[in-house]
């Protein structure tokens, strides 16, 4: 007589499916990464300056519209717009987390200059030891 197998239960995980999802995921985000921009459009004014070294830390950035918006971003989100207060908060904080972050001070040519100097003063109270201006480079449109 015939005599039937029992079959074992398997116990193995098949992560083929697994494996496959996870790559289409790399790929998407590899995709998406580039165009995932945080930043403010300022129209900044156009001068010769050396960049910021390569290897040194994204800067902070304080930004004021041609509106008198002010945003701040710190690389990688955008907060704003805020108010005076608001921005002396964030900026203290990312300074009791990195005291040594480049802080920049990003101004629309067609904003006056009082308000510039109004900002830098503001970071300067917050502990800023050093406050960079950002640029155009003269060739760019």
């Amino acid at each position: 007589m015939y005599q039937r197998k029992r079959r074992r239960p398997v116990s193995d995980i098949n992560v083929v499916p697994y494996i496959d999802v996870m790559l289409v995921l790399l790929i998407i985000f590899m995709v998406t990464a580039p165009l995932i921009t945080a930043g403010v459009n300022v129209d900044l004014p156009k001068a010769e300056a050396n960049p910021l070294a390569e290897d040194s830390k994204p800067p902070i950035v304080v930004s004021v519209t041609q509106d008198y918006e002010y945003f701040v971003t710190d690389g990688s989100k955008k907060d704003g717009p805020l108010n005076p207060s608001e921005i002396a908060t964030i900026v203290a904080a990312f300074l009791q987390v990195e005291p040594d972050r480049p802080i920049m001070v990003e101004g629309d040519r067609k904003v006056d200059y009082d308000a510039v100097v109004s900002l830098m003063v503001l970071l300067q109270k917050q502990g800023v030891k050093s406050v960079g201006l950002m640029t155009d480079p003269v060739g760019e449109q």
